[in-house]
């Protein structure tokens, strides 16, 4: 938007370099979007990890899958890359912000700014909520998203070393009963885990670090150290349907619109390829306002997201089925290129941007 001449501020609850809850894996679809905006020197400059398998374990039966293009990096130095970027491009930085929606008012949407330095009041032309999972800006209930019945909670830690076993340039994925987890080195060397429970066993489990040990065990596999460098801390529930993603002069895109478990870094594909396709209509709409630009996201939103999420759908509905996970990691040991379909599903990415055409 900034590149498109549009004064834009940027507001963010955190202080930069921040860790957060992330797989920390960027799927080609992601790099490619990347590249395609000017930014794919980032990953180069991060010196992001290339992965080049992706090892499966349910129980004691393993797989081992090709991947092509995927890279692993993580948040603190990706996000923090990105905002600096941002701020190259002209965008105004204000990390330290709490957001709470106001009224609209002579063309405006009102924000209210909760900050160290005490409240205030800012007025904008169009405001882009891409807040995460919960969102900044949710008014009505017909904003918020609704989590899906069964939806899983997000678990993440950081190890400053960790098991040799989960070596670099692979991504470890660990099925278990009542949830999965994943581990990948990231560009320091440290292992990053993510893992997606019910919620249920972790509280049967009494702890996150129990919850994942405890499939860890169940597959034979290392265990961590005790004591993470960063973590553990989870998230809210993962899995929820969209509350309304537009209203007059405010757009929800990336997780606050809605979210399905991915697993291999689709969601930062689809959080790319949203942005990608909301710049233009978010920036023609904040010189003039009309429905149509309502109309626009909203179409554009639906169609986009719609492939690459069944397909997570799918695969998470997979995953809730200890027998048939079993199953097919056995036969994908014997037979892995029965995997490729649905990889390239995975891989390639979303469609968002050839909705928002016309506004280009």
């Amino acid at each position: 938007m900034a590149r498109r001449g549009a004064d834009v501020l940027l507001l963010d609850r955190a202080e930069f370099p921040r860790w957060k809850v992330c797989g920390s894996c960027m799927s080609p679809g992601s790099a490619s979007i990347l590249e395609s905006v000017g930014l794919g020197h980032v990953l180069q400059r991060l010196g992001a990890v290339p992965l080049t398998a992706l090892r499966l374990s349910a129980g004691r039966v393993r797989a081992t899958l090709g991947l092509s293009r995927q890279v692993a990096v993580s948040r603190e130095a990706l996000d923090h890359a990105l905002i600096q970027e941002a701020v190259d491009a002209g965008v105004q930085f204000m990390p330290g912000s709490r957001v709470r929606l106001g009224d609209l008012a002579s063309g405006h949407q009102c924000l209210h700014l909760d900050q160290v330095g005490g409240r205030s009041e800012i007025r904008a032309r169009v405001v882009v909520d891409a807040a995460g999972l919960v969102g900044a800006t949710a008014g009505s209930d017909a904003d918020r998203s609704v989590v899906r019945p069964g939806s899983r909670v997000g678990l993440g830690a950081v190890f400053k070393e960790g098991p040799s076993e989960y070596e670099p340039g692979a991504i470890h994925m660990v099925m278990g009963r009542y949830g999965y987890v994943g581990l990948v080195r990231v560009e320091d060397g440290r292992l990053n885990v993510a893992a997606a429970f019910d919620p249920a066993a972790v509280s049967a489990a009494g702890s996150p670090a129990g919850a994942v040990a405890e499939v860890l065990s169940e597959a034979g596999l290392p265990s961590l150290p005790e004591s993470p460098l960063l973590g553990w801390r989870g998230t809210p529930a993962l899995t929820r349907a969209p509350g309304a993603v537009v209203s007059e002069r405010l757009f929800r895109v990336g997780d606050a619109a809605g979210y399905v478990e991915p697993f291999t870094g689709e969601g930062m594909a689809w959080a790319f390829s949203g942005a990608c396709a909301l710049a233009p209509i978010a920036t023609d709409a904040a010189r003039e306002w009309t429905p149509a630009h309502a109309l626009a996201w909203s179409q554009a939103h639906g169609q986009g997201s719609h492939r690459g999420q069944a397909v997570c759908r799918a695969v998470a509905w997979g995953l809730r089925q200890p027998r048939l996970s079993r199953v097919t990691v056995r036969i994908l040991a014997h037979a892995p290129g029965l995997a490729r379909p649905v990889v390239r599903l995975v891989e390639s990415p979303p469609r968002f941007a050839l909705e928002a055409a016309p506004w280009a």
